[in-house]
């Protein structure tokens, strides 16, 4: 993803994709244009490059495209060529960290069981069944399994994924989700407290065709970690009958436990949790309380309160054309997508989307919104030919420029996230399109307002302070969470439709 996003900011190229070449991906480079009998001969262990651009600079990048893929490596990456070889150079390592093509990950993932290792697996595209089964086996082995398509998670101090630099501290988080478990980290990091484990469990561990085998065992974990005081749930909507197993699991656990279980609002009185359980609707509320009941005293996030916003929304919103109604938001977190759309349904908003929470509407078309509408850019149907969005933003600022054509739009929504995967300046690279979008509307005698949340610390890479600086500097309404971003942006246009 890393080498494809490098490609495409050469002057002069104006698309790249560095893909294995399994069958799969051989499909999606067909419908990317490619000739069938060019890629014949391709093998699921060739990487393929698909590049676009002016005859010049693709011969450039093509007539030099080893150095695309030198990079510097540890001692122990240049060593260890297998698991075996690895574990003869550390012995003592508990936790395998795998990345491979979905068709191996499965298989890799086993093997890594097999030898007595917990595993982190970030590959995604590893069917349900085999999902299962891993879990099932990690399960008797008394092993934990995060993933597949875990993004996140930070084990003994150590982030691995999408993580961010976070503090030590009392706090345990499981994370059905790679963002959530992101921002609540970060949260109680800019709140002045920290994190003893932070555990991903993979997208669907809490689905009913899974079961919640991860989150099980992540709980039972930190159940027992002496460093953690309090546990935090943070999950998508689960199944339900995986929800009654959770709620029971949670009844039982002897430590303080504060939850955010996307899409259960509507029915929460009736999962009969025990009363010291803190259920929460918002990332930001969940981290709130978790920080509080630590502290032993209530804890507000830093930053600035809705409330002092009002102002500036109203004087935004004079500058709207009279036909300017509907919101768009465009998210690289799936998670971020997920709770906004709770927040406006719980406020009678209908939203359109490509992952819509119950009641709300599928877009039939995932690159064309209708009316209100949350788009997840990470989404597969994005991400199966690019990279990404906290990578590689290049199809947010085109989703950008094109909802900004639409004259009924009023509000853009957006999240920047950090971390040690994601792009080194996220916020600069969506800056030139947030400035076009904005003189877009203006030149039709209109106006946009953009409403974003970052999600990072000031101890990641990326520099935090010059993000929110980029965005403020250029008229952006920068929140201290994802909720606060999308209560902003409802406030914006609540009054402007029927």
């Amino acid at each position: 993803m890393q080498v494809a996003k490098g490609i495409s900011n050469e002057p002069g190229i104006d698309q790249a994709v560095a893909l294995m070449g399994t069958e799969n991906n051989k499909t999606l480079l067909i419908k990317m244009g490619v000739k069938e009998k060019e890629i014949d001969s391709v093998s699921s262990n060739d990487v393929v490059i698909f590049i676009e651009g002016s005859k010049s600079p693709v011969d450039l990048v093509l007539n030099n495209i080893d150095r695309w893929f030198t990079r510097k490596t540890t001692s122990l990456q240049a060593r260890a060529h297998t698991l075996d070889e690895a574990l003869t150079i550390q012995p003592k390592a508990n936790l395998a960290v795998i990345s491979v093509p979905g068709r191996y990950a499965a298989r890799e993932a086993r093997e890594a069981l097999e030898k007595g290792l917990n595993v982190f697996l970030f590959s995604n595209n590893v069917s349900v069944e085999e999902e299962l089964s891993l879990k099932q086996y990690a399960d008797q082995q008394g092993l934990l399994i995060m993933g597949p398509d875990c993004g996140t998670a930070i084990i003994a101090g150590v982030g691995i994924g999408f993580a961010n630099s976070i503090r030590r501290g009392k706090i345990g988080v499981v994370g059905v989700t790679g963002t959530g478990l992101q921002e609540i980290t970060c949260l109680i990091h800019q709140a002045g407290l920290g994190i003893s484990q932070a555990i991903g469990t993979g997208s669907r561990d809490l689905s009913d065709e899974i079961g919640g085998f991860s989150t099980f065992k992540a709980l039972e974990l930190l159940e027992g970690d002496p460093e953690t005081e309090l546990i935090v749930l943070i999950s998508k909507p689960p199944g339900i009958r995986t929800l009654d197993n959770l709620v029971k699991k949670l009844n039982k656990c002897p430590k303080p436990v504060v939850t955010c279980i996307l899409g259960t609002r509507q029915f929460r009185n009736k999962l009969k949790l025990k009363q010291s359980i803190v259920s929460t609707d918002t990332i930001s509320e969940a981290a709130m309380n978790a920080a509080a009941i630590v502290e032993g005293k209530k804890t507000k996030l830093p930053g600035i309160s809705i409330t002092n916003f009002l102002g500036r929304i109203q004087k935004e919103k004079k500058l709207l054309a009279t036909n300017q109604r509907y919101l768009r938001g465009i998210f690289a977190g799936g998670t971020f997508c997920y709770q906004a759309q709770q927040l406006m349904a719980t406020r009678g908003l209908q939203i359109h989307s490509n992952v819509p929470l119950a009641g709300m509407i599928k877009l039939t078309d995932p690159t064309t919104s209708i009316a209100n509408s949350m788009v997840d850019m990470g989404e597969d149907y994005f991400t199966e030919s690019s990279p990404h969005p906290m990578i590689d933003s290049r199809l947010s600022k085109q989703r950008i420029i094109k909802e900004a054509r639409d004259p009924e739009v009023a509000v853009i929504l957006l999240d920047f996230i950090l971390g040690f995967m994601s792009s080194e300046n996220p916020a600069g690279e969506l800056a030139p399109a947030i400035i076009e979008a904005k003189q877009i509307r203006k030149n039709d005698g209109g106006h946009l307002i953009f409403i974003a949340s970052v999600c990072g610390t000031d101890l990641d890479t990326q520099n935090l302070k010059e993000q929110l600086n980029t965005l403020e500097e250029i008229g952006v309404i920068v929140m201290p969470s994802s909720a606060h971003a999308a209560l902003l942006a409802l406030e914006a246009v609540r009054d402007r439709q029927n």
